[in-house]
């Protein structure tokens, strides 16, 4: 854990906790390939003309086209998904329907996620002195994950028209919470949209490094580093 003595100054001013998700809260590559292969078992056995045509590579690869073709929507994963699932059905010959049917079943899987075992005790604690957050470029839905109870509200790109490191998405974090953005910390394990992009904001920043990887960015180490959510509540009760 790395506090600056040049932090831990600012860190008590914080009355405003956010929290990325994905690789934050859990790990999502994991999460994503299993909800991909749900959807893909079902689209195997109710639309088998879509999956003789499309292994997962190339369904992957109509997302991305998807994406350069709506660049306005970029930061809505689910609008990007439902697109490529439209060309699938309409290229195999389905209704549109379709697309509707396999991303309800991709959701469903996309939630089924596993905490990292310091979460819900970190949650808790910190819930006790601060106002908790989520910040978060995916679509994950707290409600089924079975965490939202813990947060005041979840702030997702999608509903913010901008993903991180967009300063777009904090300021409606900063509306929302009430406070100047530097009684916030936000608290992420991507270096650009968690890190960068909050202390742009004007938000002060926790890099939570579960790897032990090296900082890849140019410039000094955030003054806030931490292994895990153990070590941020540490941090702040310091």
């Amino acid at each position: 854990m790395i506090v600056r003595a040049s932090t831990r100054a600012a860190l008590r001013q914080v009355r405003v906790v956010s929290f990325d998700l994905d690789d934050t809260l859990w790990p999502v590559a994991p999460v994503i390939m299993r909800a991909e292969q749900a959807m893909r078992r079902f689209l195997v056995e109710r639309y088998p003309r879509v999956t003789d045509q499309f292994d997962l590579d190339a369904m992957r690869a109509v997302r991305v086209r998807a994406a350069l073709e709506h660049p306005e929507m970029r930061h809505d994963f689910t609008f990007l998904r439902l697109a490529a699932l439209r060309f699938h059905a309409a290229a195999a010959g389905y209704p549109e329907a379709m697309a509707e049917e396999a991303f309800a079943v991709f959701f469903a899987a996309r939630n089924q996620v596993e905490l990292y075992e310091d979460v819900r005790p970190a949650l808790a604690r910190l819930g006790e002195r601060f106002d908790l957050y989520t910040v978060s470029n995916g679509n994950a839905d707290l409600a089924t994950v079975g965490i939202v109870d813990f947060f005041r509200d979840c702030i997702t790109a999608r509903d913010a028209g901008a993903l991180k490191p967009d300063p777009r998405i904090y300021a409606r974090l900063i509306a929302l919470a009430g406070v100047a953005p530097e009684q916030i910390l936000h608290v992420g394990d991507d270096p650009e949209a968690d890190v960068a992009g909050a202390r742009d904001a004007g938000i002060q920043a926790a890099w939570i490094n579960r790897a032990g990887s090296a900082w890849p960015r140019e410039g000094a180490i955030p003054g806030v580093a931490v292994r895990n959510l153990e070590d941020l509540v540490r941090a702040l009760e310091a």
